[in-house]
């Protein structure tokens, strides 16, 4: 085997309950992830061995330069410290090339890094033959970062901790959804902080039994009705034009209207799918995002596609 392909899909929160800082930087979430079907994918290639490189090198291409732009090609990146992370893990490390075909927005709350972080692990594992149990694997993603296990997993499921403890959640049904895409990303970190300012008097995170109910019987409009996302109000602090943007959606019918994770990506829930081609086309006429995407949730995790 010289080469693996794995492809991972973005994820949108439906619930992002966000308690107050921990000591450690971190917060205690209650984070209900929901795998869309904006997928990247993570080919990991086997390399010749040879003094002027190290363990990984990255490339990466997308379908417009703005799927590319700021991702890091260096030791930094998620994708390469994941590589690095199993290789120590597992000493069945080897030289790989690692090529990043990237459809999720990046730095768009939408968990793009994340994502290609766990595809790396499991294109890697596949690649070098790491007989690695699911348990450990998620162990090692949680390791890496809040939201690198959800990716592995897919489907929907609450992310308890810092988020990276999953617990899977029935759904029934397909939710058709849009993503208003903005130009430029959002800190995660920048967030965070700003939403420690807004709210030093956070409460502990709980999980929305609305929401929990309307996932179990299908019901988009209870979905719509549900969602919450607790870093909105610090996202549209940093970021006010993104209330144009959510103004739009609702403008269009959509059911549900949430800035997605951290931001600056803007989910709206549609009835169907038609429904959902026309809250895009009044986003991309109204001006006030880059893009506008439609996709379905959810999907599956990580998942192999290619082995050569």
């Amino acid at each position: 085997m010289t080469a693996v392909t794995v492809r991972v899909p973005a994820k949108v929160n439906l619930q992002l309950a966000v308690g107050p800082a921990r000591e450690d930087g971190y917060h205690d979430l209650v984070n209900v992830f929901h795998a869309v079907s904006l997928f990247d994918e993570v080919t990991v290639i086997a390399a010749q061995p040879c003094a002027e490189r190290g363990l990984v090198r990255l490339t990466a291409e997308g379908e417009t330069h703005g799927n590319t732009a700021g991702v890091p090609l260096d030791a930094t990146n998620l994708a390469a410290r994941a590589v690095h992370r199993l290789a120590a893990e597992t000493d069945a490390g080897a030289p790989v090339d690692i090529q990043l075909t990237k459809r999720i927005p990046v730095a768009g709350g939408m968990a793009g890094g994340s994502a290609d972080a766990a595809g790396a692990l499991v294109a890697c594992a596949t690649l070098w033959g790491a007989e690695l149990g699911h348990d450990r694997l998620l162990a090692l993603a949680a390791d890496l970062g809040s939201d690198v296990a959800f990716p592995l997993v897919g489907g929907t499921a609450v992310g308890t901790g810092r988020g990276e403890l999953l617990t899977p959640v029935p759904s029934t049904g397909r939710y058709h959804w849009v993503f208003a895409l903005s130009g430029t990303g959002l800190s995660t970190g920048a967030v965070f902080g700003e939403y420690d300012r807004l709210r030093p008097d956070a409460p502990e995170p709980r999980e929305d039994t609305a929401l929990m109910s309307a996932l179990a019987s299908g019901n988009a409009r209870a979905l719509g009705a549900a969602l919450r996302n607790d870093l909105e109000p610090a996202a549209l602090s940093l970021r006010p034009e993104l209330r144009s943007t959510l103004d739009a959606g609702r403008d269009a019918d959509a059911l549900g209207v949430i800035v997605s994770g951290s931001g600056p990506t803007c989910a709206f829930l549609a009835e169907d799918r038609a429904a959902a081609a026309h809250i895009a086309a009044a986003l991309r006429e109204s001006g006030h995002c880059e893009r506008a995407l439609v996709a379905h949730g959810d999907v599956p995790g990580a998942t192999v596609v290619c082995q050569e």
